[in-house]
């Protein structure tokens, strides 16, 4: 019986559609599942058409509902049909009598690629190319390319090329795999890099030596999981339409169902990626695999920086792992709730700017006449970092990074002042959350681990203290501990080094570079924010993390700017950018705004709700639905996505905000630190969108987008 599969193109669009849409593809993809071929081609109401001027007979229409089509790919030999769009009746032909279809001679996938645009833009560009030698891709042989993938068509095209911008012209029309290893290319790297870390992933397991059939679509189709599903349950189908999250489980990456799903790890493994990779969804598959083989008794933590972030975990999982019992057997919570729960202590957390007050009272008992900035971070930065338990260690310890001058001889006042702050929040029943951490890891490691595997996402923003924690809960042995993070979503200033914690991650570490969240227009102008400031890595390492070959698959518009004469202006203007944004039927729960304090958050959510339009703030428990616009801090948004995202507020007295930045007289290199910080929460807030991005200030704007110039 004939089938119809879906591409990953389609499923880009599930959020986009509306219900009835939905419904006809469902209705489409059961028919395809009970007539015959015979009767499909003549069914009144699906209309498999041909169509005029198309670029390849290959692709056909179908009806999903009135004023409504499909985009097939009806391959000569065979029974899969793959639906590759749903649009308009009328974009619907436009795109497909453009579109032609291929097979990978080396991949061996299916391939699409605008063919009429394609066949445009190539004459144009080789009237205006430069000389041979001056061509992007002069130093690449034909057989390289070739062996990488790219066929005599696509061939022909890249060698007119003269710049990366002009690969970024032809780059949405080329075939995806042939696109990203010209992209891979054009970033510099070589060609062994290129077929490790791209072509031989796409390589289907069972590839023989023979001759790839250019035309055995039924084979080719089979050979192209990374970019076609095919269903063969309809609940696992209403699963992929209902929960836009499903779409990752079905298309999962080679490269990341590779890390993901790998039998085992001989030790602490660990993946990063720039923001949209999929490193969450990774981590999630991870979990997903190490259930499978959990003994009686055993139990996973998945963990992560905020209470927000948990609630997208659960919510994740929860669609990833249907089995109520399994789920059961992860524990989904903060680190710092963790250290809560092992040290069981009913000393309440410091808040806010409590902390400071302490320190100044720490300092006054003992005469220490320093800022109670440079005790807070001292103590955090060297005594918690580097779990130093003495006056001898403390003399002893290595302030490297620190850009603040402490000769030997005043150390002994400063630790006297630590122990002062210690002893009088013991004192008052009080605790910092780093200290009950540094504490439950002293607990763990008398009393014994917790856990057989620990999974961690957002793994940048993690201290030292809280490192040792989470090292104390798992037995040092294979698959023991999974980290995801990105050090360009550094938003705190915690300096790691996770050798000298006991967590080597040498030969088991892989770096993701496609974004799959964010358009291309966004992601370019979110990374100029970035590009050229050097980034520790999250493991030790010699080199610097780069944004090098960073990029997406996805293409639509670019960020939309506004500056605003007043506060009142600005929200005004957000008004009427959410009002358009659902307008154009983007569903209010799809919208997040996100600004750099708490009271533009309350006067953003006063302002909507007052016109109208449904908002909530922010929650732990309140990140999902369609029913209002999340309304959050930009440090509240971190880890979430959105279809569309406001970022409010980008002035130039917000972001850098001078209170939390260390002035240089206190700390040379922590003020550096503290703007990097500053900078990334932009970069963070800005990647969150999905398809439309919004930025707007009042007054001057930041001078991260001025620096940048990503505003004039």
């Amino acid at each position: 019986m004939p089938h119809l599969a879906f591409d990953i193109g389609f499923c880009d669009q599930l959020s986009k559609l509306q219900g009835t849409v939905r419904q006809g593809v469902f209705d489409a993809w059961e028919k395809f599942g009970r007539l015959t071929l015979d009767q499909l081609f003549k069914d009144p109401g699906l209309k498999l058409e041909s169509l005029k001027r198309a670029k390849d007979p290959h692709i056909r229409t179908i009806r999903i509902d009135q004023g409504t089509r499909g985009v097939v790919l009806a391959p000569d030999r065979g029974d899969t049909f793959v639906l590759l769009r749903v649009m308009p009746h009328d974009k619907a032909i436009a795109w497909a009598i453009k579109q032609k279809a291929s097979i990978n001679a080396v991949t061996r996938a299916v391939e699409i690629r605008d063919m009429a645009m394609l066949e445009e833009l190539t004459p144009a560009y080789e009237q205006i190319a430069a000389a041979p030698d001056q061509r992007l891709f002069s130093q690449i042989s034909d057989g390289d390319l070739t062996a990488l993938g790219v066929d005599g068509t696509t061939l022909r095209q890249a060698r007119v090329l003269t710049s990366k911008e002009q690969l970024e012209v032809f780059a949405p029309y080329f075939p995806p795999d042939q696109r990203e290893v010209l992209e891979y290319l054009a970033e510099g790297f070589t060609v062994e890099e290129v077929w490790r870390d791209l072509v031989s992933v796409n390589l289907p397991s069972a590839a023989s030596d023979e001759p790839v059939d250019t035309t055995d679509y039924a084979t080719a189709i089979r050979h192209t999981r990374t970019r076609i599903a095919l269903v063969t349950g309809s609940d696992e189908l209403r699963d992929i339409l209902d929960k836009p999250f499903a779409a990752w489980r079905v298309f999962l990456h080679p490269s990341q169902h590779k890390v993901a799903y790998r039998a085992s790890y001989s030790g602490p493994a660990q993946v990063t990626g720039g923001p949209g990779t999929g490193k969450t969804v990774v981590a999630l598959h991870r979990v997903r695999h190490l259930l499978k083989f959990l003994r009686d008794g055993d139990r996973i933590l998945l963990t992560t920086y905020t209470n927000a972030l948990v609630a997208a975990l659960r919510g994740a999982l929860a669609d990833l792992v249907e089995d109520e019992e399994l789920r059961e057997l992860v524990d989904i919570t903060t680190v710092d709730a963790l250290a809560s729960r092992v040290v069981s202590t009913a000393r309440r957390p410091l808040r806010g700017g409590e902390e400071e007050a302490r320190w100044e009272q720490a300092a006054r008992a003992t005469g220490f006449t320093g800022t109670a900035q440079f005790l807070a971070q001292e103590y955090k930065h060297v005594v918690l970092a580097q779990s130093l338990r003495s006056l001898a260690e403390y003399e002893a310890a290595d302030r490297r990074g620190r850009g603040s001058r402490l000769p030997v001889a005043e150390r002994p006042l400063v630790w006297r002042t630590v122990q002062e702050f210690s002893d009088q929040l013991a004192a008052d029943g009080l605790r910092t959350y780093l200290g009950t951490c540094a504490e439950a890891a002293e607990v763990l490691r008398a009393r014994g681990p917790l856990y057989r595997h620990v999974v961690v996402d957002e793994a940048q923003d993690l201290h030292p203290a809280q490192w040792r924690l989470l090292r104390a809960a798992v037995p040092s042995r294979p698959d023991d501990l999974f980290i995801a993070g990105d050090p360009h979503q550094r938003i705190y200033d915690s300096k790691v080094s996770l050798s000298a914690l006991d967590i080597k991650v040498a030969g088991r570490s892989t770096k993701m570079r496609k974004n799959y969240r964010s358009t291309h227009e966004i992601l370019s102008w979110s990374t100029a924010l970035l590009v050229g400031r050097p980034f520790a890595q999250l493991a030790d390492d010699t080199r610097n993390e780069t944004l090098l070959g960073y990029r997406s698959a996805l293409h639509g518009n670019g960020p939309a700017h506004y500056a605003a004469v007043s506060e009142e202006e600005e929200l005004d203007a957000l008004v009427e950018q959410v009002r358009g944004w659902t307008e154009n039927g983007i569903a209010p729960g799809e919208i997040g705004v996100t600004t750099r304090f708490n009271r533009g958050v309350e006067r953003a959510l006063a302002r909507l709700t007052s016109v109208g339009i449904p908002a909530m703030k922010l929650r732990a428990d309140a990140t999902g639905g369609t029913d209002s616009v999340r309304v959050g801090t930009m440090h509240s948004i971190k880890g979430l996505e959105f279809r569309c995202v406001a970022v409010t507020g980008v002035s130039s007295d917000a972001l850098p905000f001078p209170k939390a930045v260390t002035p240089v007289v206190v700390d040379r290199l922590q003020h550096e630190t503290d703007l990097m910080s500053e900078r990334c929460l932009l970069f963070v807030a800005c990647t969150r969108a999905r398809d439309r991005l919004y930025v707007s200030w009042t007054g001057d704007p930041s001078p991260f987008l001025t620096d940048a110039q990503v505003v004039v």
